[in-house]
This record gives C-alpha cells, structure tokens and sequence, in this order.
C-alpha cells in the first residue's frame, strides 16, 4: 500500500474543488493508493506522517513553510501545487495538477533539497529545538523600541548590536523578512546561512553571510523579547538568556518535476519586480 498525503489551505481552496480534483485522480489511476487528507497541516505532526512516501501540498509558500517543520522530521518529500499568487516554494500551478500528479507517479521528478535552520532555546532546564526552513527572528518584545544583543560566531565574540531585532535565514529564506530588512540574494540551493540586523541604529552594521556549519549565539541584552520561526511566534521565553541557532540536520525535501521548467530567475524578476 501506497500512502499519499494531500495537505490543503482551506483559506485557499475554501470549497475543497482542487483538492476534490486531485483525490479522485490519484484513485481512478492508480491502485493500491491510500489518500490521507490533512487541513491547514493540522495533524502533520503526529507519528503516522512518517508513512507517507510523500506530501502534496495545496497553497503558497506560506502553506509550504507551515508544513515543512512537521514533515522534514520523518523525510516525507513535498509537492508544492500553488493556489494564488506566483511562489517560490511551489512546483506547480494548480491548473497543471494532472501532469504533476501524472510525473510522480511515473517517477518523473527528482528531489531538490533545501537547507533549513534551527534555534535552540533552554526551557525550564529542558532543551527546546524549533526548526525553519525560511529564517529565525528574535526581536524587541516591545513595539516600537530597539533593543540590545551580543552576537557570537562560533564561539567569537562578532558585535554588539542595537536595533529591533536579528534575522538568521536560510538561502530559501533569504527573499523574505531578510530582504525586507537590506540582507541579499542567496542562491536557494546554496550552503550558508545569512545574519541580518533589522533597522540597526549603525552605518557599519550590515549582513554577513556565514558557513553553513557556523553557529551564532544571540544574546539579548533585555528580558522582554520575541522568537518567530518561519513567521510563527513561539511562546516558549520565560527567562531565555540566549538563543543558539545553527542549521538543522533536517533537509527540507522538494520535488521538481521533469519538464516543468520553473526558472528561478525569472520567479525572481516577476515576484520582485527586477
């Protein structure tokens, strides 16, 4: 038995018509297919998801991004179908979902994979690891007002830095909060990982690209601060004294199907206005 998962953004799909489509194609062609069907990656996280030989996901970026966390764990690979706007992540536009569904099962494909990043906070005297495949944020937990943090690289002292907050991104994530925040281009495929300030309230502060087997340690300087993974605030900060963030053992797992040309470069161009 076969098992495929089919993850839907139900804000996206709100009738459930593509994801309909899909389901009725995969059990009038294919025999010996199990569909398991998961809404706004609810239930991705639990043990049965390691059975999945892989995850077709219905959305944008941001549905890529909420499941990924969940399904590099077991090494599920993801088939990204977009719903709406051109993105990065997805391979497919939902109009074309019978060639993509066709090409998996005719093994015409193959896996592009992706590094992600991992903070590690101390909670309660228990190691806390949250992973992303975009970026780690930690910021000012109030609005409005800078704050202070020591950066290490490595073990090296690097600076101090005065300013609303720190991006740690992955090349993936390197077009999002980072860009916004003056950081550069990375190459999606590349090993690095990208340190950014946010509105650093200093000329000589700018973005450093790193090794990807560095390992920066960000200590803030203020009690009240914020930890975002991939654009989802964690709520595990009660007297967290530093945030040890590295990049994670887990490959985020891509399928690219053959044929299907998608140039990164003109992704770029027409999602950025370049």
């Amino acid at each position: 038995m076969r098992y495929i998962g089919i993850n839907v953004n139900t804000n996206k799909d709100v009738k459930g018509e593509l994801l309909n489509k899909i389901v009725n194609k995969i059990k009038n062609s294919y025999k010996d297919v199990e569909i398991r069907v998961y809404k706004d990656s609810i239930g991705l996280e639990n043990e049965e998801t390691k059975d999945l030989e892989v995850a077709i996901v219905l959305g944008g970026d941001g549905t890529i991004l909420k499941a990924a966390k969940h399904l590099v764990k077991y090494n599920v690979p993801i088939l990204g179908v977009n719903i709406g706007n051109l993105g990065f992540l997805t391979e497919i536009e939902s109009s074309n979902f019978i060639f993509a569904i066709e090409s998996y099962f005719e093994n015409k494909y193959y896996i592009e994979e992706r590094n992600m990043v991992q903070c590690t906070i101390e909670y309660k005297g228990d190691r806390k690891d949250f992973y992303g495949l975009n970026d780690v944020v930690v910021t000012k937990g109030t609005i409005g007002k800078t704050g202070k943090y020591d950066l290490y690289i490595d073990g090296n002292f690097y600076t101090k830095l005065n300013s609303d907050g720190v991006i740690v991104s992955t090349p993936t994530g390197s077009t999002a909060y980072s860009l916004s925040a003056g950081g550069p281009i990375i190459y999606p495929t590349m090993d690095a990982l990208c340190l950014t300030p946010v509105c650093g309230h200093s000329l000589r502060i700018r973005s450093i690209v790193l090794n990807h087997k560095s390992i920066i340690k960000i200590i803030p300087q203020s009690e009240n601060v914020n930890l975002t993974v991939d654009g989802e605030e964690i709520n595990f900060l009660q007297n967290t004294k530093e945030f040890l963030i590295t990049s994670s053992p887990y490959k985020c797992k891509l399928i690219k199907l053959k044929g299907e040309h998608r140039d990164y470069y003109s992704i770029l161009r027409n999602k950025l206005y370049l």
